[in-house]
């Protein structure tokens, strides 16, 4: 149940208070008015009690409506305080404002017109609370405590990140698919000065180019074809707050140039436009393949993988932090069984040991995966081996080799292959494609003859 809002009416004039009391009471009942006839005995009926908004005289006699102000707000922020006076100057509502009032009447006060300076302030104080509250929300998820990770390798990268994210500067997070990427550029971003700010993500590698600079740039209507009115790019929106960049490797030379020019002088034009739009904005890049060798290919811009590369986070892979595996195991396993109803399910000793065996091409997102299907099928009380899917239960092809018969058709070959990239690249059949060096319409041709979902 929603607590009443409290109102407390302070002014010497029995007759000004009691009426206020009287005329908001009619119109407020949900509202609880006290009042107090003096400054000292205001601060001690807030000293009992919460109060959300104070009405005050400017003349009281003692303390007056000025120091009262000063008292309510260094002893909380959040109450908010409305000054009435007969004499009102703008200086004295310019001082009132700079101590904190959140509004300034003259006498004679409009009962309906206090009503609505009254609902505007508890809708402020309504619109702080819930940013707390989400903001508190997003910083129990993104936070680094809540990143799991008890190895070396781990303590290395929250180091890093945890001395970065008070800072401006660009971070490079490389990693393969699957091992979080996004959460340390999320956990950097809420732990900077921008927390508060906008979070703006992007996969690079899902959007053609043309689209990509629409995306991230904007447009103006007549563009191109289709671009029937303005967009707003990601970058307007990530004003003064972060943008992630992910896959930047698998972005065009002619896109990089533009990104330099951002990363530059923090301006550009939408696609189609001529007017320069200035921003502040951080940037944090991630990629799975080693950028310094694609620079080495001439494949990306040697001067914008320094511009991106000012701090580098290298993200382990799974295989490599086989000793986290029982945590993040535990912490799937609290997720998924209060989601699907199954309480206190854990996972048998040996089932727990083959988890650690396997290599884990898909890291994280593959192990989560697999820890929710383990729970929606099970029936008891323990995860057993046998529940386990077949490549994990025999171990499963490595990251690098693969086991085939002897005796094996050249289809069987084929599909074991198709089968074991999808694996590697995380189901990314675009990533495949090109690993296999064939087109992507040749992938889904062979995955429907193969029967590969």
């Amino acid at each position: 149940m929603t607590p009443r809002p409290q109102i407390l009416i302070v002014d010497d004039e029995k007759h000004t208070r009691e009426g206020l009391k009287w005329a908001l009471e009619r119109q407020c009942p949900q509202w609880e008015i006290g009042v107090a006839e003096t400054a000292e005995a205001a601060l001690s009926r807030l000293a009992a009690r919460s109060t959300d908004v104070v009405v005050t005289d400017l003349k009281l006699p003692g303390m007056d409506g000025l120091a009262l102000l000063e008292k309510v707000k260094s002893e909380d922020p959040d109450i908010a305080v409305i000054l009435i006076t007969a004499w009102g100057t703008v200086e004295t509502a310019v001082e009132a404002m700079k101590k904190g009032a959140s509004d300034f009447l003259t006498k004679p006060v409009r009962n309906d017109e206090l009503l609505i300076r009254i609902e505007q302030a508890l809708g402020r104080q309504g619109l702080a609370r819930e940013n707390e509250r989400l903001h508190r929300a997003v910083d129990e998820r993104y936070g680094f405590k809540n990143i799991i990770g008890r190895s070396p390798a781990m303590d290395r990268v929250f180091e890093v990140a945890r001395q970065v994210a008070p800072t401006r500067a660009t971070v490079l997070i490389q990693g393969e698919s699957g091992t979080g990427k996004e959460l340390i550029a999320r956990a950097i971003h809420q732990n900077s000065p921008r927390g508060a700010r906008p979070f703006v993500a992007i996969n690079c590698g899902a959007l053609a180019p043309g689209l990509l600079e629409s995306e991230l740039f904007g447009h103006e209507k007549g563009a191109f074809t289709h671009a029937i009115r303005s967009k707003v790019g990601r970058f307007e929106m990530a004003h003064q707050g972060t943008i992630f960049l992910d896959e930047i490797s698998e972005t065009t030379p002619d896109f990089q140039v533009r990104l330099l020019r951002v990363l530059q002088e923090q301006a550009f034009e939408r696609v189609g436009g001529t007017e320069t739009i200035q921003v502040d904005v951080r940037v944090l890049a991630a990629t799975n393949r080693d950028l310094l060798a694609r620079v080495k290919e001439g494949k990306f811009r040697e001067d914008l993988f320094y511009r991106l590369n000012v701090v580098t986070i290298e993200l382990p892979p799974l295989r490599d932090r086989p000793e986290d595996i029982p945590l993040l195991v535990e912490a799937f396993l609290r997720e998924f069984a209060g989601q699907y109803g199954k309480a206190d399910l854990k996972v048998s000793p040996r089932t727990m040991a083959q988890l650690q065996g396997f290599d884990w091409p898909g890291n994280v997102r593959q192990l989560r995966n697999v820890i929710e299907g383990l729970v929606v099928m099970s029936n008891g009380r323990e995860i057993p081996p046998r529940a386990l899917p077949e490549p994990i239960r025999r171990g499963g092809p490595s990251r690098e080799t693969l086991a085939l018969r002897v005796g094996s058709t050249l289809a069987e070959v084929e599909s074991e292959v198709i089968r074991a990239t999808l694996l590697h690249f995380n189901g990314n059949r675009a990533r495949t494609a090109r690993q296999l060096g064939i087109g992507r319409k040749t992938l889904y041709r062979k995955m429907d003859a193969y029967g590969i979902q």
